[in-house]
């Protein structure tokens, strides 16, 4: 159920785009244990001066930023088998560990309105949350 917004500063292909959601997908599969179908990845393409990235960067193009809305109840491990897993499988398309930035904000579960307007925790997600 995590909403994934990534943001990146330089044009890809469709194929490259396509390939770059799911490798956060993936990851967030992997790490939390999300279903396979639970997808909400957005991606946006800004024009390079206007997205600022942190200097010392050696390929600035290539700079990501990952915001990540998800239930609260991760365990650390988890969270930390998230980010790895983010930088290991975006670095085969071309993007350095060191240039990716992932924020990962968790929301109680009565904060999200889902599934035809109920809240969060009265339904049944299909997925443990506590992993």
């Amino acid at each position: 159920m995590p909403s994934v917004l990534i943001e990146v500063r330089r044009q890809y292909t469709q194929e490259q785009e396509i390939a770059i959601m799911e490798a956060v997908h993936t990851a967030l599969r992997d790490a939390f244990k999300i279903l396979s179908g639970d997808k909400n990845v957005r991606l946006i393409v800004h024009e390079s001066h206007r997205f600022a990235y942190p200097p010392a960067r050696e390929n600035p193009d290539y700079y990501t930023h990952i915001s990540i809305d998800a239930f609260t109840g991760r365990s650390l491990e988890a969270k930390r088998n998230l980010y790895r897993t983010i930088v290991d499988n975006l670095e085969p398309l071309g993007i350095p560990k060191d240039h990716v930035k992932i924020l990962l904000r968790e929301i109680p579960k009565e904060n999200w309105g889902i599934r035809g307007g109920q809240a969060g925790c009265d339904v049944d997600l299909g997925f443990k949350v506590e992993v």
